[in-house]
């Protein structure tokens, strides 16, 4: 079931206790290499360190009292499980992650920081739903999707929420693509705030499922996909949020590895902003002039700033 405006407002008011209200920055330099007015909605300074906490925190808050008592379950390379750690501690919910032996050690200390259990797989060898979903069939915990459900979609979409109370004339909302939660999400709430807003969504090259499966117009799957962006290796766009992509979102746009490590540096020389590589994208697809003719003002989501220090000092 799709989420609508009035979903997204009540998610608004239920995380407003744990979410912060990110700041939006400006950056004449980046506009000026560009050539588009540019405005960036920085969930990196989010709770957590990324969009991740919204749509999290409006699941498990949404929750039952015997289901909280059962816990929570989850499958993620760091920032969905970072997440679900803090809303779940937030409400005393024991939960239980399930991440990639790879993940960013950045994200699995985080992680662990905030009680939860973690559970490592092989993510070329084993399915981290599948182990998921054992996890919550043995213990009876509720597995918390990291995209693929209304409470989390509609939590994602407060982002667009706050920037279009605070930008009100934007010509178009950037944002990035992983498993689609937060484009969903984003480009439900735009379209019902401003109906003529163009919506456009980013993947790496290496990772371009959802622009695969928009070009067969049918979910593709691209199994590990090869990209620094850890954050958008989900094989495929969601059940729920594929359709909401192809009814809101007007193009998917591709940007190289390089043009991710690039824009990293530039948004940490030039802006001091720091942003992980999947953080990245959507400034990558706006520095390196992929937005259609017509766009002048642009809504730059820059969702998440977990990186580990070796990764950022190799790019």
């Amino acid at each position: 079931m799709e989420p609508g405006i009035e979903q997204i407002r009540q998610a608004a008011e239920r995380i407003r206790g744990i979410a912060h209200r990110t700041p939006v920055m400006t950056c004449r330099s980046f506009d000026a290499r560009a050539g588009v007015r540019t405005w960036f909605k920085c969930e990196n300074f989010q709770r957590g360190g990324s969009f991740k906490i919204r749509g999290a925190s409006n699941f498990i808050f949404s929750l039952t009292p015997e289901e909280r008592r059962a816990g929570v379950v989850a499958y993620s390379s760091g920032n969905h499980a970072q997440a679900v750690a803090i809303a779940a501690e937030w409400v005393g919910v024991p939960a239980t992650l399930v991440m990639p032996e790879d993940a960013p050690r950045a994200k699995l200390e985080a992680t662990r920081a905030h009680g939860a259990r973690i559970v490592t797989y092989d993510r070329l060898r084993q399915s981290r739903e599948e182990i998921g979903e054992r996890i919550a069939q043995e213990t009876g915990a509720v597995l918390a999707p990291p995209y693929d459900h209304p409470l989390t979609i509609a939590g994602q979409g407060t982002v667009a929420l706050e920037f279009l109370a605070e930008v009100r004339d934007l010509d178009a909302l950037v944002g990035p693509i992983g498993g689609g939660g937060l484009i969903s999400g984003c480009s439900i709430a735009a379209h019902a705030l401003r109906p003529g807003i163009r919506i456009f969504g980013v993947e790496p090259e290496t990772a371009a499922d959802t622009y695969l499966s928009l070009q067969a117009g049918r979910r593709v799957e691209v199994p590990n996909p090869p990209t620094i962006a850890d954050g958008l290796r989900s094989p495929s766009p969601g059940e729920i949020t594929f359709p909401i992509i192809r009814e809101h979102v007007e193009e998917v746009l591709l940007v190289s590895e390089q043009e991710i490590r690039e824009t990293v540096k530039f948004l940490l020389m030039r802006m001091k902003i720091l942003a992980e590589p999947s953080g990245a994208v959507a400034a990558a697809a706006v520095l390196y002039g992929k937005l259609p003719a017509g766009v002048v003002r642009a809504g730059i989501i820059v969702s998440g700033g977990n990186v580990d220090f070796e990764t950022l000092a190799a790019l």
